[in-house]
């Protein structure tokens, strides 16, 4: 009788948990179910559908506008040697495709470029920006492919990318792009899961190191993004560099109180912070870090004559009487080898795209603006900062190679300004 009961127990509590498991399986069915379902949803919406249907009318719009773009096959630049694909995407500002703030305004841009490794930075560059926004990418071999599929993916899952940011991609001319397909879209849902892909792909390679010696056409991507950011000025900044917090609306409300002279640029002194720092939103804020060596001046373990010229001290010793709207500080000539960062309108000489990898980039085309006859006129609070000390151990193998033979061609390039700019008294 005992043994009945006891025999009874066990039956009873065999049966519960065969009946916990099986409300477990159903559970787990249905959960995978959801999730496949929520996934067919993502590629519906990304890959197929009508925009009436699902209420995407704009974003098949933008995917049928990248469709063309990369049916085209792009056009090669000037040497033959790269493919360009621009306005691979267009921001909503650009197209007018959706709405846009009347506050806003197409007077200033900024341009940026980068490897995919490095694009992850578009999301702390755009967060302080927020405005318009124009990124030349630079990809080859696999990497052509998950540059077209995360930057459609950008723009397609990011409310603020896809109101502000054009998108242009380079690689080899013997390259092309294609629509990405589901694999390279597996597992993206929203904003933050695209940025998290991209921060797999962060620091691939060091610098200009990329695989198979392929040259870094910086000055290319810089003259790619200026072109397509269709404002009145614009300012070219690295992806891994950030303006000073409301740069765009205190520049607007300068160039409306003090319209500038058409020969005149105007200079962002510029940077570099520690990694473990939040960057400076204001320039308080930077001279604080700055008296305490958290900040110093861009360069300044690599180059500190590239950037001298911009007179460091005297802009920092000047914080306490900048408490006013945005204006010049003074006005200075360039001299060599200064390579400054600037707000300039979109008619100043474009950058020398035979300049590629490091080296003499920057500084070719600031050397042209002096002979072309502009001044450089320094902001009182404005400025741009670079994420992270410049080393010299981060550099790649090859960088003084390269910066060899770029100072051989700045001597040519120095040349060829006489012959471009005959009545010039300046020289470089």
């Amino acid at each position: 009788m005992h043994l009945s009961k006891k025999c009874s127990f066990f039956k009873v509590v065999l049966s519960a948990l065969l009946i916990v498991a099986l409300l477990q399986l159903i559970y787990l069915s249905f959960l995978s179910k959801f999730h496949g379902k929520q996934q067919r949803y993502r590629y519906s919406e990304l890959f197929g559908g009508s925009g009436k249907k699902n209420g995407h009318a704009e974003k098949n719009s933008r995917k049928e506008h990248m469709r063309y773009s990369l049916s085209t096959g792009g056009m090669f630049d000037s040497s033959g040697q790269y493919r360009v694909y621009r306005n691979l995407i267009k921001s909503d500002f650009t197209s007018n495709q959706g709405p846009v703030s009347e506050a806003r305004s197409n007077v200033l841009a900024l341009g940026t470029h980068t490897t995919i490794n490095n694009l992850y930075h578009l999301e702390s560059l755009l967060e302080r920006w927020q405005n318009p926004l124009s990124v030349a990418i630079f990809a080859h071999g696999q990497d052509v492919k998950f540059a077209t599929a995360l930057v459609y993916a950008l723009s397609f899952f990011c409310p603020q990318i896809q109101a502000l940011v054009d998108f242009h991609l380079v690689c080899l001319s013997g390259e092309f792009a294609i629509f990405p397909d589901r694999e390279h879209l597996s597992g993206l849902e929203d904003c933050s899961s695209v940025f998290s892909r991209l921060e797999t792909h962060r620091d691939k390679y060091k610098n200009y190191a990329i695989h198979g010696n392929v040259s870094y056409p910086n000055n290319l991507l810089r003259n790619v993004a200026r072109s397509g950011t269709e404002s009145t000025f614009v300012v070219v900044v690295d992806v891994d560099m950030a303006p000073s917090a409301d740069l765009h609306q205190q520049f607007l409300a300068m160039v409306a109180r003090r319209p500038p002279a058409d020969d005149e640029v105007f200079v962002l002194p510029a940077f570099e912070i520690r990694h473990v720092r939040k960057l400076p939103a204001t320039k308080s804020e930077l001279v604080q870090l700055y008296q305490v060596g958290e900040v110093r001046p861009f360069y300044e373990e690599l180059c500190p004559r590239c950037q001298a010229p911009t007179n460091y001290s005297q802009w920092v010793n000047s914080h306490a009487r900048d408490t006013g709207p945005l204006d010049v500080a003074y006005t200075l000539s360039w001299v060599d080898p200064w390579e400054p960062f600037y707000i300039g309108p979109s008619s100043v000489p474009l950058y020398d795209e035979s300049f590629k990898q490091y080296g003499f980039n920057r500084i070719s085309q600031a050397c042209e603006l002096h002979v072309a006859g502009y001044r450089f006129s320094v902001l009182t609070s404005a400025f741009v900062v670079h994420q992270g000390f410049k080393v010299q151990g981060e550099f790649h193998a090859r960088k003084d190679e390269e910066n060899k033979r770029n100072r051989m061609l700045f001597r040519n390039f120095k040349a060829g300004l006489k012959t471009k700019y005959p009545a010039s008294p300046r020289h470089c």
